[in-house]
């Protein structure tokens, strides 16, 4: 029999080889094995990671479609109402039509001269009516949107913070409701504090415009289209630069030192507020080029919506002929109604929304802004 001495000397080698095999197959398992619970964790983490990306962002999602909710049933239409009954009243025409009709129906009462400046005077005040609606209707719907972008981006911020800390959602650091409603109530200075400023530069680009006009020139689609944009140049020209901003929002020297000196370490106020935030953001917005471009490029298109009506309403001929300037200022007065419709039917603002350069500005806007 074999002894086993003879056997490990016969077989040494192979036995070695295959205790090699085994060793390192067994070492190559463990390898495998760690390898796969480290990916296995890794996979668990990036789900997780995955799932808190999908509560930030059904989150945010949420938060921003009920701001843009109350931005459109509710900031929109009471702030398009408030200014058309806050236009009605201040640039109101009914005097002027009533003392041109007593006039013509007692044709002593009036001279020749009276007759001639109430009609100046209606004149200047329908195309200063039917322009300060134009510019707030574009600038107001506008205002609105920056107002709800600026809101959006923040609750995407924080809510994304308040979750990266490992804080409760419902514990994480995001703006106020209150501060919420009171920046989009904001939407109402226009009407409240800026209009009167708003009415009287119109008014005064009006009269240099019309001045040289007189009622008997005839009035086709083209020479309406730039009497506007001539009103609407000058009403830019004659104001000091960003000096429309001041309708919209109010003067306050302290948003502009901070926003200024943000870099200052020794400017720091202590009660600055989210909603002085906003606030300073919405003014940093609109007082920008690029919102002065987008602006431009929307009231264009108002106007030329705009005179289309004048065109559909004057009848086949005389839309092509014109009419005399006298027959055309009724209409101009009653332009006021058209362009501040409820914004739900209101064909300017949906056509300022439509617009492929106002999605890209409010698209880059909300992709671009600052992570406060």
């Amino acid at each position: 029999m074999i002894s086993l001495r003879d056997f490990w000397r016969g077989h040494r080698r192979k036995i070695l080889f295959g205790a090699g095999i085994i060793g390192s197959g067994y070492f190559l398992y463990k390898i495998y094995d760690a390898r796969k619970k480290q990916l296995l964790d890794l996979e668990k983490e990036l789900a997780g990671e995955r799932e808190n990306e999908e509560l930030v962002k059904a989150h945010m999602q949420t938060h921003f479609e009920n701001i843009q909710r109350i931005a459109n049933t509710t900031t929109m239409p009471h702030a398009m109402h408030y200014l058309s009954s806050r236009i009605a009243e201040e640039l109101n025409v009914t005097h002027l039509t009533e003392r041109l009709m007593r006039g013509k129906g007692q044709p002593n009462t009036l001279t020749s001269a009276e007759k001639l400046e109430l009609w100046n005077q209606l004149n200047i005040m329908s195309f200063t009516r039917m322009l300060v609606s134009v510019w707030a209707m574009t600038v107001l719907s506008l205002y609105i949107r920056v107002q709800v972008n600026i809101l959006g981006r923040h609750l995407y911020i924080d809510t994304a913070r308040g979750l990266g800390s490992s804080q409760l959602l419902d514990d994480a650091d995001l703006i106020d409701v209150e501060d919420q409603q009171k920046f989009l109530a904001g939407a109402d200075f226009l009407s409240s504090h800026g209009m009167s400023s708003l009415i009287y530069n119109m008014q005064a680009a009006a009269t240099e415009v019309l001045k040289g006009k007189q009622l008997r020139d005839f009035f086709d689609n083209a020479a309406l289209h730039e009497t506007i944009i001539q009103i609407l140049d000058t009403f830019t020209i004659m104001g000091r630069p960003h000096q429309w901003v001041g309708y919209l929002m109010p003067e306050d020297t302290r948003l502009y030192k901070i926003s200024n000196n943000s870099g200052n370490e020794d400017t720091i106020v202590h009660d600055f507020t989210k909603f002085d935030q906003l606030m300073v953001e919405a003014r940093t917005v609109i007082s920008s080029a690029e919102f002065v471009g987008v602006v431009d490029v929307s009231l264009k298109m108002v106007v030329r919506a705009l005179v289309e009506e004048f065109g559909l309403q004057a009848g086949g001929s005389s839309a092509a002929s014109g009419i005399p300037l006298a027959k055309l200022v009724p209409r101009v007065a009653q332009m006021g109604t058209l362009l501040l419709e409820e914004p739900s039917k209101n064909r300017f603002i949906q056509i300022i929304r439509d617009s492929p350069d106002v999605e890209l500005f409010f698209t880059i806007l909300y992709t671009n802004m600052p992570n406060s």
